[in-house]
């Protein structure tokens, strides 16, 4: 099995490895740095398993696992994230990702993960499945962001990592219009009056840094 791993910390790289060299069934381990790097390698790379950091420089893990929805690509993703499993695990299950944990979970599990993705399998944490189950994740959590549709959503973080209506425009390939027209919509259905309110929204949900 050919692996990727996209995460733009060099422990963190080193640490899944370290993970990945264990296991019997990885042939070969690649690495990016940042968003774009990794899109880029996993063009040409023939990747069977792509371990993706939601965060990272350029475009995020969820525009990547977007990029390789779009193409058909058949690469099985795992996301790995320090924001919390409910604020971006069903956005990524919706996008096609296999798996989803935290970044603080044990080598154990990580491993488990891995071994059950390769297999064609998905893996969702007792945690999270619980949430899912009992909560309505992913079908109407209550919370604000929930209301927003995957492309709102997109441009919600970005407008609340303090990007303008141009750069969200040119990242993802659509009009300023179109953007303005999203930020109006993301405003109404979040009852927010401003970009700020985003940005404090954001951060308090540990969204953002």
């Amino acid at each position: 099995m050919n692996v990727l791993i996209a995460d733009d910390h060099s422990i963190v790289r080193e640490g899944l490895k370290q993970i990945l060299k264990s296991l019997d069934e990885i042939c070969r381990i690649d690495e990016a740095v940042t968003g774009d790097e990794a899109w880029t390698k996993i063009k040409v790379g023939n990747y069977d398993l792509v371990v993706l950091d939601v965060a990272m420089p350029g475009i995020n893990g969820l525009d990547v696992l977007r990029n390789i929805r779009d193409h058909d690509l058949k690469i099985h993703v795992l996301m790995l994230s320090v924001y919390p499993q409910e604020q971006y695990a069903i956005r990524a299950f919706h996008l096609g990702a296999s798996g989803y944990l935290s970044k603080d979970t044990a080598s154990e599990e990580l491993a488990l993960a891995i071994r059950k993705i390769a297999s064609g399998g998905r893996y969702v944490t007792a945690s999270l499945a619980e949430k899912i189950a009992f909560n309505g994740y992913g079908e109407d959590a209550g919370k604000p962001h929930d209301k927003l549709s995957e492309r709102e959503f997109q441009v919600m973080l970005m407008l609340a990592k303090g990007k303008s209506v141009t750069e969200i425009a040119k990242q993802i390939f659509i009009s300023d219009k179109t953007v303005s027209t999203y930020r109006i919509r993301i405003l109404e259905k979040m009852g927010m009056k401003n970009n700020a309110e985003l940005t404090i929204y954001a951060i308090r949900n540990n969204m953002i840094e």
